[in-house]
């Protein structure tokens, strides 16, 4: 009978291990392009989830997630969406956290998960449009929309008593989104848009974008652009032709790089990015060390995009999208115990026993309507050349 009762706990072994397999995620950002520097510590944030829940043994009995990563380049639809074809086609994932920017992940929605019916989350896409988009309940973000940026940006501008603004925005979706969306809730606001102009990324002289802004008017210049391409081009035009010498920030501009590249030339700057005072944000960095820079922007914000992919399967018990899609808004909103960032473990544990989570994670996770974040915002003012956080809207 002991021989027997051995033999069947072998069994048992031997179908568990079987069961746990290695279960790839794609992790697909600008690793080249517009904001590079911010996309090394995303990718970062986003692996050392996948480490967490492979590292607690309690992901589906034992299985691994493996991170394959892929360039979205931020701005090429056409090479975004083969990244994201080669990941789920040849790769085999399971789901992709990303891509990045607004036009990209678009198009990867419409053209690649949609198609293959792979939830994707995205941890930095904020046009408006995509809460219109059709994705059969595939796509979430969990960062907020640009239509709550523009009141934010409009709320900072007011209370520092700017009354008039220039306006300037790279030439996509991203840029012209928050443009329009900007200028309608400044001027109801009471505020006077000046001029409204679009810029290209990759030029070498901005003298002519920046005469146009100039011979404009206003007291402030608002750059909807990005950090590693033409809106730090912008700045450096208006700056040395003495056109402008404070601005205001949306989330694409900030990051160290506007430290480094520009530092006390821009006191007195105002700006904004997704941010969250709750307490996961000290969490993550006491997890983190100083592996990479929590502070990043979009860094909070992706290493929860692949905790809810990773807890979605879980409460699922399953890999695949059409199971797990209807998963992601349980795990990330009450009713549930709260989880925080190092607590993976523990939500895997809950729902390995049937009971229910409420991911709070590193950014204060609220998913709301078409899957997107409530969010919050970090409001930043530049001073002695460093970038001060005022307080969170």
């Amino acid at each position: 009978m002991k021989k027997l009762l051995l033999a069947s706990a072998a069994s048992v072994l031997v179908s568990g291990a079987a069961y746990a397999e290695d279960i790839k995620l794609g992790v697909i950002l600008g690793f080249t392009g517009p904001i590079e520097s911010l996309t090394p510590s995303m990718g970062d944030g986003a692996e050392l989830a996948m480490a967490e829940v492979s590292e607690s043994g309690l992901f589906l009995d034992g299985s691994k997630v493996e991170a394959v990563r892929a360039d979205s380049t931020c701005v090429d639809s056409a090479a975004a969406t083969a990244a994201a074809e080669r990941l789920i086609t040849s790769d085999g994932v399971k789901g992709l956290m990303g891509p990045d920017c607004s036009g990209v992940t678009g198009a990867v929605l419409a053209n690649v998960a949609l198609p293959n019916g792979i939830v994707m989350i995205s941890p930095s896409a904020t046009s408006p449009g995509l809460s219109e988009a059709e994705d059969n309940g595939l796509f979430f973000r969990t960062s907020p929309s640009d239509a709550r940026q523009s009141v934010i940006m409009t709320e900072v501008l007011m209370e520092e008593g700017v009354k008039e603004v220039a306006l300037t925005y790279t030439n996509n979706d991203y840029g012209k989104g928050l443009a329009d969306l900007f200028k309608a809730a400044f001027e109801a606001a009471g505020g006077t848009v000046t001029i409204t102009a679009a810029h290209e990324d990759g030029k070498a002289d901005y003298s002519a974008e920046v005469g146009a802004l100039a011979s404009a008017g206003g007291e402030r210049l608002v750059v909807a652009g990005y950090v590693d391409q033409g809106g730090s081009g912008i700045v450096r035009a208006a700056l040395d032709a003495g056109a402008f010498d404070t601005f205001h920030f949306p989330d694409g501009m900030i990051g160290a790089k506007l430290e480094e590249n520009f530092g006390s030339e821009i006191d007195g700057s105002t700006g904004q990015v997704p941010g969250s005072d709750n307490p996961g944000v000290d969490k993550f960095a006491e997890m983190v060390g100083d592996k990479f820079d929590t502070t990043s922007p979009y860094t909070g914000e992706s290493y929860d995009a692949a905790a809810l992919i990773m807890l979605a399967i879980q409460a699922a018990g399953s890999t695949e999208s059409a199971d797990y899609k209807e998963k992601v808004m349980d795990v990330a909103n009450a009713p549930g115990e709260l989880i925080y960032p190092g607590e993976l473990a523990k939500a895997l544990q809950i729902l390995k026993d049937g009971g229910e989570v409420d991911y709070v994670g590193a950014t204060a996770v609220e998913l709301i309507g078409p899957g997107e974040s409530a969010g919050s915002f970090r409001q930043l003012k530049f001073e002695g050349g460093k970038m001060e956080t005022v307080q969170y809207r």
